[in-house]
């Protein structure tokens, strides 16, 4: 596809936030000549390489967004089909639903590949102009204008205008509070953290029977409200998040890898030695807070002139519908090719024109986002319960015998 359609001035769109959704919005508006810079907080890529688990990309979502951007080959040769499957168990360590990978290929809409979200970060930020992201910059605040237009000012010291403002910045967004004033995210009451062996640890014979309970993909054990859920990564990691019900409060002294195993290990007292492992073996330098916050599920606001937010910044849920990576891909493209539209394509280029885009690109998300996010909602519910594991597969066969997956 030519990265030059038209040779009219085009609006500066500021993006604020360099992950995933970021990513895809700049990559989305470059590849069809429409110019935008990213400001991302963190110094450089590497700072939050170590950080997030495995993602499990939708055809009409997550891999739409990476087709549509000419990255299906790449992605395709990166995922790991075999990390489809499931398995849960209870707290004694007896399994209760296996669903293995699919033995042959399936359709490519059918297929949720698996893919370590560091990975597919970097393969969309290796796809993007290198000097439309700008490292280092944080948001620090931001003024109106008038006219849509809006100036930015970076922690760093470094200013900004701009006359489209898209908050990408994740569940703490400053964007956010432009939009939609006084709304931020809730407690949640599950609390937790995530631990991980190290790749060595994880391929140390010792605890291959560990491994090989959890197989190739994700594995939960459930009890009375709690919940170990784990993850292999294409390095070799395995990536465990233990939740829990526990005050908001609840919290290990910061970088204590010793006491936070003896608080985990205090929690599921009782449980499956081979579960217990997964504490006693933890990477002591990948220990990391995981209390869970939530949007209202629906939030919406009344447009505000050249600005809006996408992903967790417009729709922070649970983990527990694997749908955050693919919704914050799909409301990028989606906002992206709405821009285009009117930027490119001849429908006009004034505020109202672009406002009235985005304003309809909002609409949709926040439809999309309101079911996936009740479903969210309520799989937490399910899973972190009193009645675990009981409630969790009564919740996960009335998914799997219900409409397709949305998000």
């Amino acid at each position: 596809m030519s990265s030059t359609y038209t040779t009219k001035p085009c609006p500066e769109i500021a993006i604020i936030g360099g992950g995933l959704a970021g990513l895809t919005l700049l990559l989305t508006l470059h590849r069809r000549g429409v110019p935008a810079t990213v400001y991302e907080r963190d110094p450089d890529f590497a700072a939050r390489a170590h950080l997030g688990g495995t993602l499990d990309l939708g055809y009409t979502n997550g891999q739409r967004a990476l087709r549509e951007n000419g990255l299906e080959a790449a992605f395709n040769a990166l995922s790991r089909p075999e990390g489809e499957e499931l398995k849960i168990y209870d707290a004694a360590g007896a399994l209760l639903v296996h669903h293995p990978a699919p033995a042959a290929p399936k359709a490519p809409e059918e297929c949720r590949p698996e893919i370590d979200r560091t990975t597919l970060r970097k393969l969309l930020l290796d796809a993007c102009p290198a000097g439309s992201i700008k490292w280092g910059h944080a948001l620090a605040s931001v003024r109106a204008l008038g006219g849509g237009r809006h100036a930015l000012t970076f922690a760093n010291g470094a200013e900004a205008t701009c006359d489209v403002l898209v908050g990408a910045d994740g569940a703490h967004s400053l964007v956010r509070a432009l939009v939609s004033p006084g709304v931020k995210p809730a407690y949640t009451g599950v609390n937790g953290l995530e631990i991980s062996l190290a790749p060595a640890v994880a391929g140390n014979a010792a605890l291959a029977d560990v491994v090989a309970e959890i197989g190739k993909g994700s594995m939960f054990a459930l009890g009375k409200n709690r919940i170990l859920a784990s993850q292999v990564n294409g390095d070799g990691r395995v990536r465990t998040y233990a939740f829990f019900r526990a005050p908001k409060e609840w919290a290990v002294p910061n970088g204590d890898a010793d006491a936070a195993r003896a608080a985990l290990l205090e929690v599921y007292a009782g449980w499956a030695p081979w579960l217990r492992a997964l504490v006693e073996h933890a990477d002591a330098a990948a220990v990391y807070p995981r209390p869970l916050y939530v949007l209202p599920v629906g939030h919406r606001w009344a447009h505000v002139s050249g600005a809006t937010v996408l992903g967790d910044a417009a729709h922070l849920m649970s983990p527990f519908s694997g749908a955050g990576a693919n919704l914050a891909m799909l409301d990028a493209l989606e906002l992206g090719l709405a821009l285009v539209e009117v930027v490119v394509q001849g429908k006009g280029q004034s505020v109202a024109d672009i406002d009235a885009a985005v304003a309809e690109w909002e609409e949709r998300m926040w439809a999309m986002a309101g079911r996936v996010a009740q479903v969210s909602g309520d799989n937490l519910e399910a899973f972190v319960n009193e009645n675990a594991p009981g409630s969790a597969i009564e919740r996960f066969q009335s998914l799997m015998e219900g409409e397709e997956r949305e998000g």
